[in-house]
């Protein structure tokens, strides 16, 4: 059992920056296989960036060369930088953990999810 909870949120201006952390519970959150999603007003929830227990990591393309998934396995931590942010950028962002698959957009691969932290961008 993995328990997620975000933080890091808030409101920014448009081309400013923010840093989300996700701090993990449990002893094996190396081993899991991170992602960072999202889910703006009136929208589905989408896939933002992942990242494996080896660091390989996967972006959307929406956010290519401005967002940065890392972690760090002795904190149980993962990070999603977010520079040059946009209006559209605005959602709820949410981390998820996952076992058995490598890099994964899709969400129905993660076994648990946080409670999600607001993130949103003024024009």
């Amino acid at each position: 059992q993995v328990q997620l909870g975000e933080s890091g949120g808030g409101l920014v201006q448009a081309g400013g920056s923010l840093r989300l952390s996700c701090a993990a519970s449990g002893r094996t959150f190396s081993r899991y296989a991170m992602g960072w999603f999202r889910q703006a007003p009136g929208k589905e929830r989408e896939f933002v960036a992942a990242i494996t227990s080896s660091v390989t990591t996967s972006y959307a393309d929406s956010v290519k060369g401005r967002f940065t998934i890392s972690r760090d396995n002795a904190k149980n931590t993962v990070y999603l930088q977010m520079s040059s942010l946009k209006p559209g950028d605005t959602a709820v962002y949410y981390c998820a953990a996952g076992l058995g698959f490598w890099l994964s957009e899709d969400e129905g691969k993660y076994d648990y999810w946080g409670q999600g932290t607001q993130v949103t961008v003024s024009s």
